[in-house]
């Protein structure tokens, strides 16, 4: 016995799964167009608030002094304008106990210090800009990841000393020595003590201009 196929049927049964593709697509369109709506809602809705705030508060304006321009005045008075000045660092521990201290010419300076642009913005293919990393002065590529270590020149001997902050360890900068009540009992960590930078009879004179710098720094 042959069986017979009828055609309205086979019709029948292909229109099925594009239905159902279709109901998908319509069904995606739906959410991709509510969820649009619903962000552009709540944008409205946060940019009229943000107007309101503004309008109620607006930002005051200073008129004839700015303490912050003048703290940043006062670190370029104190660091800028007189090289060879000497940078007191102490060390602290988590439960607040002075671990040494340092003394160096001028300020220690990070390893995420750069001298030169760690990265240039190039379009090398016209279709945005991207960050290219670029070589250190002395010839290799750093990660800029050793933020917390520090380093700089001993105010005695000009040694390279350096050192890093963190896991409990606190680093405390100052331009003058603290007048602490066990400070014969507190450590030198480098070369210098208190009483030899006090003795001082000539201003240290700063590390000449390298032409490439240690660690990270450029």
């Amino acid at each position: 016995m042959r069986s017979t196929l009828n055609p309205t049927k086979i019709v029948r049964y292909a229109a099925i799964p594009l239905v159902l593709v279709v109901g998908v697509l319509v069904s995606a369109a739906s959410c991709s167009t509510g969820g649009a709506a619903a962000q552009k809602q709540e944008d409205t809705s946060r940019q009229d608030s943000y107007a309101k705030l503004v309008a109620a508060q607006p930002a005051a304006q200073l008129q004839d002094y700015s303490p912050t321009r003048a703290a940043k005045n006062f670190w370029i008075t104190t660091w800028g304008d007189k090289p060879g000045k000497l940078s007191y660092v102490y060390l602290m521990n988590s439960t607040g106990a002075m671990i040494g201290y340092y003394i160096f010419v001028g300020l220690p300076v990070s390893y995420c210090t750069s001298l030169v642009p760690p990265v240039s913005v190039e379009d090398p293919n016209g279709d945005g800009n991207v960050l290219v990393p670029q070589p250190s002065v002395d010839g290799t590529y750093s990660s800029q990841a050793n933020c917390s270590t520090m380093y700089g020149q001993d105010a005695t001997t000009g040694a390279y000393i350096e050192y890093t902050v963190g896991m409990g360890i606190n680093a405390l900068v100052y331009s003058e020595p603290l007048p602490l009540q066990n400070e014969a009992a507190l450590k030198p960590l480098g070369f210098t003590t208190l009483d030899q930078a006090a003795n001082l009879t000539t201003t240290p004179t700063p590390a000449p201009t390298p032409t490439s710098t240690p660690g990270s720094s450029r």
